[in-house]
C-alpha cells in the first residue's frame, strides 16, 4: 500500500483552507495551523491534525511535523512580515519543500532569497489562465515546468485535419516537440508519435516548448 503524503498548511484562510480541503480529498494527511479557532474548527473534518496557534512562532512549529512533511505550504495574510517569519522558521526546522503564497513582487523576491521552491500568486495565476483560455480556446491545459519551458495540451487545428505530423512539422515551424497524441473518443494515448502519424480533430496534442513558441501555436486555426 502506498504511503499517504503528508503536508503542513500554515494559515487556513480562503487559499490555505481550500488547499487543505483538496489535499484531504486527494487522500493526503494534512496538518493545518491558524490563530483563528473558527478557521480551524470549520476545517477539522479535513485535517489529520488541527492546531490553533501562531505559525510565526518557533514554539508552534516545533510541535509540527515540519521536517517529515512532503511539503509545507504557507498562506498568511496581513503584511509580508508574518509570511517571511513563518518561512524562515520552517526552513530552519528542516522543511523539505516550501510553497508560499506571495503578496507582491517584493515579497516574492525576498522569498526567493530564502530558497522557497515556489511562490504562488493565486489571483494573478487564475486570471492569467482564464484570459489565456478565453483567448485561445483550443488550449485545454498549460503547465509550466521551469521558467523557460511549458507543456500544453491543444486540440488539433482544423487546418491540420487529415495531415501527418511530418506535414505540419511542428519542430521546424513552431519550435515545439510533440510528446503525445491523445484520442479523445477512444481515450487512448500515443506517446512520441512518428512522422506518418495522421491527425484528426478528435485528437489532442501534448507538446513541449518555450512560452513564445507555444503562444504562436495557440493562434493556429
Amino acid at each position: 500500500m502506498a504511503r499517504k503524503k503528508k503536508f503542513v498548511v500554515l494559515g487556513l484562510g480562503q487559499f490555505g483552507g481550500t488547499l487543505a480541503e483538496r489535499l484531504n480529498h486527494n487522500g493526503c494527511l494534512v496538518t493545518g495551523v491558524d490563530q483563528s479557532r473558527e478557521c480551524v474548527e470549520s476545517l477539522k473534518d479535513s485535517l489529520h491534525e488541527a492546531v490553533i496557534g501562531d505559525a510565526t512562532e518557533r514554539t508552534t512549529q516545533e510541535n509540527l511535523p515540519i521536517a517529515d512533511a512532503d511539503a509545507v505550504f504557507i498562506s498568511l495574510g496581513g503584511t509580508i512580515v508574518p509570511s517571511l517569519l513563518a518561512t524562515l522558521v520552517a526552513k530552519e526546522l528542516g522543511a523539505k519543500r516550501l510553497i508560499v503564497k506571495g503578496h507582491d513582487d517584493e515579497h516574492g523576491r525576498l522569498l526567493k532569497y530564502l530558497s522557497v521552491e515556489r511562490v504562488v500568486f493565486p489571483e494573478i495565476e487564475v486570471a492569467t489562465e482564464l484570459a489565456d483560455r478565453m483567448t485561445w480556446p483550443n488550449v485545454l491545459d498549460f503547465l509550466p515546468i521551469d521558467p523557460e519551458y511549458s507543456v500544453a495540451e491543444i486540440t488539433v487545428p482544423t487546418s491540420w485535419n487529415g495531415r501527418t505530423l511530418a506535414d505540419v512539422n511542428l519542430r521546424r515551424n513552431f519550435g515545439v516537440t510533440v510528446v503525445g497524441v491523445r484520442d479523445a473518443l477512444r481515450d487512448t494515448m500515443t506517446v512520441f508519435p512518428d512522422g506518418p502519424f495522421v491527425l484528426n480533430d478528435d485528437q489532442l496534442l501534448v507538446v513541449i516548448g518555450k512560452k513564445d513558441e507555444l503562444e504562436r501555436l495557440r493562434e493556429v486555426k
